[in-house]
């Protein structure tokens, strides 16, 4: 029993009246009606309500404690009178009689927002009080569930053999795709640490020290911009690795775990178990995304052949793609999706209805010969009372904005099934791509394994290689990422050779991973769900920031502790370090 409560404000039920019981937490409401006071006392399971004897004294120090103090408070449970029982409360049949309360923490400052009040409060404001923003409910659901999430999924990897590694939080600074944020050493002058982005290339040497499955509920730092679905600063995973695995046995471990997760805590159906898979490829084409929301049934299709046969000039030599909608649209309609087009970068919208008799009606209908239009009606698998929308540019630019477009309609038309969860495999990733300076760069993981080894590295184009890469995608959000690690040493260089590094550069940077290499490294494979993202979609929250306690805003600060901020002088001096302004 503690000093200051035998039951939490969610405990007291009708068996216990005619107890004598006490109860802490924060004074939520407070009902002066004259002659009796109510008060809700609220801690993290529930609140109970306590009421005042009809002594003038206890009625009048009951009424002036102000909101959200803490007090404990002892007395008998009584049955409510029938007018006042609240069955929206787990404890709303009972309440307790008070025969003593003490203040414990007094709230002496106004609130700057009020607890558990529907009024819309501004996201700075509530980031800047986390503290009392986590009082609300809705919150503190949301960190109750994570942390029943994370104990699931660290109980499930222990079932299937997996051994808990940390790795250092201080390492070396390494190209993995994001800033690094940087500690300097005070015992090495001029020399840092780097916070890791993730633990890649920890998890690969335990696999070569020959820890056959690792995992860890990891945090990785990046320094990047923040997104809806991105906390900047840092992020946790369900890091894991298998030595002597293929990408058909990463793939049977997380399945079951992340369906099992998604089946324990959420009511929302997953659409199909095993998740379908899909080709990064076939992904663009499609849905233009690597990413896609498969709750929006559009898809997207390529008709560039076809339009190289047409006398329409802006789509010749053009990457074409098109989605056909079920339904014809007002006039309104249309210039919507205009304006919502030439938002995101294109020059117009075209689009062509299908008519009762199978003609069409729109902008370009007289650019398609007439021996052709039987064979769009084909190819776009078109009816009577469809519209089909045309998006041209090179292919980059029409695969982005297709997916785009498809993702407004899907809006627009309320196309998007809310109640299930679509999970697909994106797989086959292009080893490399072209950057804005026309050279080669790894596309996803440098550590990846390429599809044909050392000699599709020396006999392929460079833009053919596939690599053994993979996402797992849910409802439009990349939910983790992972590989076919590179193990072999002349395989790995032959990779970064070809994204310009040289080979005392592999060594300077990954000197670790190059060396650990030649002393015989077994085959491997991981993946690394984000945790973050999955409490994201099981909660169905608009921000990251919803389940995480402390975030960081999306400008990077801690507007709660007053980060970033300066430091002393001489905290500089010790770490070598000197500002400029």
């Amino acid at each position: 029993m503690s000093e200051y409560k035998t039951h939490t404000c969610n405990e007291i039920r009708l068996e216990d009246i005619g107890k004598k019981v006490s109860i802490a937490g924060w004074v939520q409401t407070i009902r002066d009606l004259g002659g009796l006071v109510f008060l809700d006392i609220r801690d993290m399971y529930g609140i109970t309500q306590v009421v005042t004897s009809g002594k003038a004294e206890d009625v009048d120090f009951a009424s002036h404690i102000p909101i959200e103090s803490t007090v404990t408070v002892y007395g008998e449970v009584k049955k409510r009178d029938e007018e006042t029982v609240n069955p929206k409360l787990e404890t709303g049949l009972v309440e307790i009689r008070i025969e003593k309360i003490e203040i414990l923490g007094k709230r002496t400052k106004n609130l700057p927002f009020e607890i558990n009040s529907n009024q819309e409060v501004r996201e700075d404001l509530r980031l800047q009080y986390r503290y009392l923003d986590i009082r609300n409910d809705r919150l503190k659901k949301n960190l109750l569930l994570r942390s029943q999430v994370i104990q699931f999924l660290r109980n499930q990897m222990i079932e299937r053999g997996f051994l808990e590694v940390q790795t250092p939080i201080l390492t070396s600074s390494s190209p993995e795709g994001a800033r690094d944020y940087l500690v300097p050493s005070r015992l090495h002058p001029g020399k840092f640490y780097a916070l890791p982005q993730a633990p890649q290339q920890f998890k690969q040497l335990l696999m070569v020290s020959g820890i056959d499955k690792y995992f860890q509920i990891a945090p990785c730092f990046r320094d990047e911009d923040a997104r809806a679905d991105r906390a900047p600063g840092e992020f946790y995973q369900l890091d894991m690795e298998m030595s002597f695995s293929t990408q058909e046995d990463v793939f049977n471990v997380v399945e079951p775990v992340i369906y099992n997760t998604f089946q324990k805590f959420s009511d929302k159906k997953i659409n199909q178990y095993p998740f379908p898979r899909i080709t990064y490829k076939t992904a663009m084409v499609k849905y233009g995304s690597d990413k896609p929301d498969l709750r929006n049934p559009l898809v997207i299709i390529d008709l560039s052949e076809f339009f190289n046969k047409c006398t329409f000039k802006p789509f010749i030599n053009k990457t074409v793609r098109a989605i056909k909608v079920t339904g014809q649209f007002s006039k309104g309609f249309h210039e919507k999706m205009l304006d919502f087009a030439k938002s995101i970068g294109m020059a117009g919208l075209g689009y062509l209805e299908v008519q009762e008799d199978l003609s069409y009606k729109g902008p370009i209908d007289k650019f398609i010969p007439d021996e052709l239009k039987q064979e769009l009606l084909v190819l776009g698998n078109l009816e009577k009372g469809d519209t089909i929308f045309f998006i041209a540019d090179n292919e980059k630019r029409a695969t982005e904005l297709a997916g785009q477009i498809r993702t407004e309609l899907g809006k627009r038309l309320n196309l998007i099934d809310e109640n299930t969860f679509y999970f697909a495999w994106i797989t086959d990733f292009p080893m490399f791509e072209m950057d804005e300076q026309n050279k080669l760069e790894f596309s996803h993981n440098p550590f990846s394994m390429p599809q044909g080894g050392l000699s599709a590295l020396e006999n392929q184009n460079p833009l053919d290689i596939l690599a053994y890469q993979y996402d797992l995608v849910c409802n439009g959000i990349e939910l983790s990422s992972g590989a076919v690690r590179n193990h072999d040493i002349n395989i790995m260089l032959k990779a970064f050779t070809m994204a310009g590094y040289t080979e005392e550069e592999v060594k300077n940077k990954f000197g670790a991973l190059y060396t650990a290499f030649q002393y015989g490294a077994p085959p491997h494979a991981g993946i690394a769900p984000g945790i973050d993202r999955m409490l994201m979609l099981l909660t169905n929250s608009d921000s990251i920031r919803e389940v995480i306690a402390f975030p960081l805003n999306s400008k990077a600060e801690d507007l709660m502790m007053g980060a970033p901020s300066s430091v002393r002088h001489d905290q500089l001096r010790d770490i070598h370090i000197s500002v400029t302004k």
